[in-house]
């Protein structure tokens, strides 16, 4: 993946904050320009969407009873590693 800086942002820089920016945990000025980044930024739009829809499944899980596959689990981080120390 090629890094891209949009909204003063690069894609480093977005996917580092994207389990903040889910969890709520960031301030109004950082949401705005994560969120800039993510309409200009075919890439991580793709990825943020992903991984956001991946997150919303595993707080649904009803009672913790069902088990993510940790293959699934394993190739998920290696990507997301990739991805972040990509120059």
């Amino acid at each position: 993946m090629i890094e891209t800086a949009v909204a003063g942002l690069r894609c480093s820089e977005v996917l580092a904050q994207l389990s903040d920016y889910l969890d709520g945990e960031l301030g109004a000025s950082e949401v705005k320009r994560i969120e800039e980044h993510l309409l200009g930024c075919p890439n991580c739009e793709r990825f943020g969407h992903n991984f956001g829809s991946m997150v919303v499944s595993l707080r649904r899980a009803p009672d913790g009873t069902e088990s993510v596959d940790s293959k699934l689990v394993s190739r998920l981080l290696t990507q997301l590693d990739e991805l972040t120390h990509e120059e």
